[in-house]
């Protein structure tokens, strides 16, 4: 277990650090996107549903490092799409990891055995492979048994409702989402599962303590640029990090204060918001681990949604524009090949000329 408490210690200098020189708004984590293609369609994705123009646009190495510089963050996620496809991947988490920035490369693992000599290990390196059940049984408790029994730990986040993705029926409300935690932890009690995450974040999923999320703790850099306001939510984007952090309007966003943010409890909004309280209240973070997850007893009041303002759907929008962007630069880039076909030969003067 070295590599991961090597990891919480630098990650918890950085979170003292930041409360040391007041800072307000940071960034934990940086969520990198270098494509949208997936070599799955999973029902409850809304990460995938483009035009093929924009599945076929890649983050260049460059833009993935320069996006790294920018923001800061002591980690980065790399999601999708699906990762492994990015033909430079390998050389995307070596830059990152030079910068000695922990990197987690999220991939289905369909193609990781394929890829895995493109990685040179490190304590700066891991993979979050998703495990989405083993046959009939991906509701049930023996998929942590089984990642007990490979030595790995488990990442869990309560699924956020894309509008866009296929399958709108299982997504749960708030409530359900604390039962169905409450539920999860009991099972696992005495059981030995390593989970990924702060005592405290474990502790809002099963509904003990109230929580608003920070989007600014896990910005996202995709192909479109940086996305406002978080990692789920794409309602505009920016071209610098600074210009994010400057131009949203943070406290139009969350839950009780807009439609979309009901029954999101996601890591990524709410994971920043967690080491945030550890690092304020420690004794609570030390009691948290000690004593584990409560799973019985009175759940503490929900956030009223009674001002949230309404959902704006600003997808098809920015589909459309960055289209015809693709389109222009297209067009911009067949005129230029057109006037190197047509130019004419130099003429050369012979002797008898």
């Amino acid at each position: 277990m070295a590599v991961p408490f090597f990891k919480e210690m630098k990650i918890g200098a950085y979170l003292v650090k930041q409360k040391l020189m007041g800072n307000k708004r940071y960034p934990l984590v940086l969520m990198l996107e270098p494509l949208f293609r997936c070599n799955l369609a999973c029902a409850g994705c809304g990460k995938i549903d483009y035009p093929d123009p924009i599945l076929n646009r890649r983050l260049s190495v460059q833009e993935c490092l320069d996006a790294v510089d920018e923001c800061g963050a002591p980690m980065v996620a790399i999601p999708g799409g699906e990762p492994l496809i990015h033909r430079d991947i390998g050389e995307i988490v070596k830059g990152i990891v030079a910068r000695k920035k922990f990197v987690s490369l999220c991939t289905n693992a369909l193609l990781l055995e394929k890829k895995l000599d493109l990685f040179e290990p490190s304590p700066y390196l891991f993979f979050s492979v998703h495990l989405d059940g083993l046959k009939d049984h991906h509701d049930k408790s023996v998929c942590l048994d089984y990642a007990k029994e490979l030595g790995v730990g488990v990442s869990i986040s309560p699924g956020y409702a894309y509008e866009r993705a296929p399958d709108q029926a299982h997504f749960l409300a708030r409530k359900k989402t604390k039962d169905l935690f409450r539920k999860v932890f009991a099972l696992g009690k005495g059981k030995g599962w390593k989970f990924m995450h702060s005592g405290m974040f474990l502790d809002f999923l099963a509904g003990n303590q109230e929580a608003h999320c920070t989007p600014w703790g896990m910005p996202t850099r995709n192909i479109f640029g940086w996305q406002k306001p978080c990692y789920l939510l794409g309602e505009g984007y920016t071209k610098t990090y600074k210009e994010l952090m400057e131009t949203t309007d943070w406290d139009s966003y969350g839950t009780g204060a807009y439609e979309k943010c009901a029954n999101c409890m996601a890591h990524c909004g709410y994971e920043p918001t967690a080491a945030d309280l550890t690092i304020s209240n420690p004794f609570k973070a030390l009691m948290l681990a000690i004593r584990g997850i409560r799973t019985k007893g009175p759940m503490a009041p929900e956030i009223s949604l009674a001002n949230q303002r309404p959902a704006q759907y600003v997808f098809a929008r920015q589909v459309e524009k960055t289209l015809t962007e693709l389109n222009a630069e297209k067009a911009r880039k067949a005129a230029e090949k057109a006037k190197l076909v047509k130019r004419p030969e130099p003429h050369h003067m012979t002797a008898a000329e």
